[in-house]
């Protein structure tokens, strides 16, 4: 009522977001109308405020702009959780302490995992090593209550894709902090359940190759964390729908979705790459990459593709004259 009796239209509610589509707009405010509590997984692979060159992102925000922003949207995708939910978080060297801080320190998560994304194809960097990795934090609401399933991310054994032992363990062994200059040849060092794991990253010129984002996720990379963290019928969400590769991998899993992004023309093109797809559809890439990759002594050796060198026969000395004068002497 008001002041002179006259009842007040209550605010038009806003209604939820939908599941199983792409929402556009800020992250933030589509956040806000989602309920507590609904999403079982998310899965988030920020901007990185490196200054990529997205089409409507700044993505050279102030350090502390960037992160107090993050910690903003972090704290919305603690809120849409479930109390059991899970929260993975892709980011590369520049910020991964700042937000596992935030996350861990201000927002309560706990990290279970610090997984290192190792790819080939690396980025090629001026006056320090090539970047080929980025940083992947698996972070769950409660500690002693949460979704992983081991048994639906398991990969063949090292002792298995070296020896074919049938009597392989299922598990492989994680190296130290060691270099690995080519990971093929050394495939016990890459378990499914080990926390360093290698994936090709999705070049220019791969079939999987969306054509139109510059940072794609392999759907393979991305099928290990839905299928390890959540079940058939859950909800994955993702705040940074990019090329669309989470909400299209949740899809083909059987999973229901709702993905975010800032950008119309990047959701218009992730509503079509979801058309295109079916419930139960392969995910692209190679399921063990390691196996699809050749070994260094399956590799092409160099000497059978170097052109053959002909070599070139010298010239034949100018005659001294002592030569010149015996030839004379002998045609006399």
């Amino acid at each position: 009522m008001s002041d002179n009796g006259v009842s007040k239209a209550k605010p038009a509610e806003t209604p939820p977001l939908a599941l199983d589509r792409v929402h556009q707009g800020d992250c933030l405010d589509l956040l806000a109308r989602m309920p507590d509590g609904s999403v079982q997984l998310a899965f988030a692979d920020p901007p990185f405020n490196i200054g990529y060159d997205y089409d409507t992102y700044d993505d050279r925000l102030a350090a502390d702009v960037y992160v107090n922003w993050s910690k903003r949207w972090m704290a919305e995708v603690s809120r849409v959780l479930t109390a059991n939910g899970t929260f993975w978080l892709a980011i590369g060297d520049e910020y991964a302490a700042e937000l596992k801080v935030v996350a861990t320190r201000e927002l309560g998560f706990t990290c279970r995992s610090w997984v290192v994304w190792y790819y080939t194809f690396g980025v090629n960097c001026r006056q320090k090593f090539s970047r080929s990795h980025a940083h992947i934090f698996h972070f769950v609401k409660d500690p002693a209550h949460f979704t992983f399933n081991t048994d639906a991310i398991r990969v063949p054994s090292a002792r298995e894709l070296v020896y074919g032992d049938k009597r392989a363990c299922p598990t492989g062994r994680l190296p130290d902090d060691t270099w690995i200059l080519r990971p093929q040849d050394l495939p016990e060092g890459f378990g499914a359940d080990a926390d360093t794991w290698y994936f090709p990253r999705v070049c220019g010129t791969f079939k999987e190759r969306s054509g139109w984002h510059g940072c794609q996720m392999p759907e393979q990379l991305l099928g290990r964390i839905i299928r390890s963290s959540s079940h058939e019928g859950e909800t994955v969400l993702d705040p940074f729908g990019g090329s669309g590769t989470t909400l299209a991998v949740a899809k083909k899993l059987g999973r229901r979705f709702v993905g975010l992004e800032l950008s119309a023309a990047y959701a218009e093109r992730i509503d079509a790459r979801l058309a295109a797809i079916e419930p139960g559809d392969p995910l692209d890439g190679a399921a063990e990459p390691l196996k699809s990759v050749p070994a260094t002594k399956d590799g092409r050796r160099l000497e059978k593709s170097r052109p053959r060198i002909v070599k070139k026969r010298k010239p034949a000395a100018e005659p001294s004259q002592a030569m010149l004068f015996e030839k004379r002497r002998k045609q006399r």
